[in-house]
């Protein structure tokens, strides 16, 4: 069974704010095959390597990001998006605020 909270058209960047010194999130669709979750990081915050079983979908909302995939950095910008292998090691990093709707679907 599916859990959603937008049952209503959404602006996905005004549907999460920044929070000082924190990383924000807001699951906003999630079943059984994956889910839609967005985050607001504030600057200088980030999340450190690590390897889902999931495939995934960066879509940055707002700001600036710097994401290293299998040791690879990419930088990408408000409109930008990348794909993220399941079980391939990645990381996010900011010098500024940012936020991103991040999709993960169930590897086959």
């Amino acid at each position: 069974m599916s859990q959603t909270v937008l049952d209503n058209p959404t602006n996905l960047e005004e549907a999460i704010n920044y929070h000082e010194g924190s990383v924000v999130s807001r699951e906003i669709f999630k079943n059984n095959n994956g889910s839609a979750t967005l985050f607001a990081f504030d600057k200088n915050q980030g999340l450190s390597a690590h390897k889902t079983p999931y495939e995934a979908l960066v879509y940055v909302l707002d700001g600036e990001i710097k994401i290293t995939i299998d040791n690879k950095e990419n930088k990408l910008k408000r409109g930008d998006m990348i794909h993220m292998p399941a079980n391939v090691t990645h990381a996010l990093k900011s010098e500024k605020q940012f936020k991103m709707l991040l999709i993960m679907i169930k590897s086959a």
